[in-house]
């Protein structure tokens, strides 16, 4: 049996999963929690274990965790969320079973091959190329980004490869305005960060400072005073990006409704860049949270706008798959493949 996870800097998802006939994993008991109600991951894990005990009919054999943060040898500090996690010691927690921590998005990436095509919400159908470059790029509490590189195996024959995941923090390159509102918005953001990066706009806290930072009118008149506050994942008591999607969407309000266009077009470009670089004829899986909750609207084609904003390689952008993955459990799944893979 194996332990997996998918943790994000608001909340875990924890599994058991089992073999199928075909050396495949299949979840069959996993739990969701709010990291600011839990007082550590091993208070965390001990407690699924104990709340599954009925599950394991089988011993863990092996144990692989996607975290949201760089991977640092066996030892994983998170970006936006105090938690640290030692690989070892979590091993010695778990009976001495092999533990593998992995990039949240690496996990997710390594999840794509289990999905079947009613997972999937079709963008651009585009022109696919088997074995060709993919990317899977996603906006929720950060902003996670993975490759997937086609391998062939010692045989040489194309067929019997498979896709081996690329994964960084993708999140933190910098972010390119792609029009004068967006120019002013970030000089404002620019004021109270570093550095700004992708991040900063495309995520979930980058959709509130969207609605912080941008225009309130034509005219390009500045936000008041007291409302220039950055908005992060490790502060869930301000602004956020669920909050402003509920006033766009269910409220209709003109500030939200404004605020999600732009997110809309700057996570298409962003998506696009990352695309065009690595030319992904493989396909762009749009992962995350966001994705997925804003449903038809990342249909109404603003997002596509963004993404084959490419100048003379517009065309070429129309020929690359786009697809939203609609499986809340991604990382999950993706997190007991990799697990698999330590049991050959």
């Amino acid at each position: 049996m194996i332990l997996c996870a998918d943790i994000g800097a608001t909340k875990t998802l924890l599994g058991l999963a089992l073999l199928d006939a075909a050396g495949r994993p299949q979840v069959v008991a996993s739990k969701r929690y709010v990291a600011a109600r839990v007082t550590s991951f091993e208070d965390m894990l001990d407690g699924f274990l104990a709340d599954h005990a009925g599950h394991l009919s089988q011993p863990l054999r092996a144990a692989c965790f996607g975290v949201a943060g760089p991977v640092n040898g066996d030892v994983v500090q998170m970006t936006n969320l105090s938690w640290r996690l030692d690989a070892t010691a979590l091993g010695r927690r778990l009976g001495g079973i092999p533990v593998r921590l992995a990039n949240d998005f690496e996990a997710a990436a390594s999840g794509i091959d289990g999905l079947s095509p009613g997972d999937l919400v079709c963008l651009q159908a585009g022109q696919p190329v088997p074995g060709a470059p993919q990317l899977v790029i996603g906006a929720g509490s950060g902003l996670g980004v993975a490759f997937r590189i086609w391998q062939k195996t010692p045989t040489g024959r194309a067929e019997d490869g498979r896709y081996q995941v690329v994964t960084g923090e993708g999140g933190h390159f910098g972010f390119t305005p792609i029009n004068a509102e967006q120019d002013r918005a970030l000089m404002r953001l620019r004021a109270h960060v570093v550095r700004p990066v992708a991040e900063h706009f495309v995520s979930g806290p980058g959709l509130a400072n969207f609605y912080t930072f941008l225009d309130t009118d034509e005219g390009g008149k500045a936000l008041t005073k007291d409302d220039h506050a950055v908005a992060t994942a490790s502060n869930p008591d301000g602004l956020t990006g669920e909050e402003i999607c509920r006033r766009a969407v269910q409220d209709g309000e003109p500030r939200a409704l404004h605020a999600l266009h732009h997110f809309l077009l700057s996570y298409g470009v962003v998506a696009g860049d990352y695309a065009l670089a690595t030319l992904a004829k493989g396909g762009v899986f749009l992962a995350g949270g966001i994705a997925q909750k804003l449903g038809p609207v990342m249909q109404d084609g603003r997002f596509m706008v963004g993404f084959r904003q490419k100048g003379p390689y517009a065309d070429l952008m129309a020929t690359l798959p786009v697809h939203v993955v609609n499986e809340p459990d991604l990382g999950l799944l993706g997190a007991a493949a990799m697990g698999a893979l330590m049991l050959l």
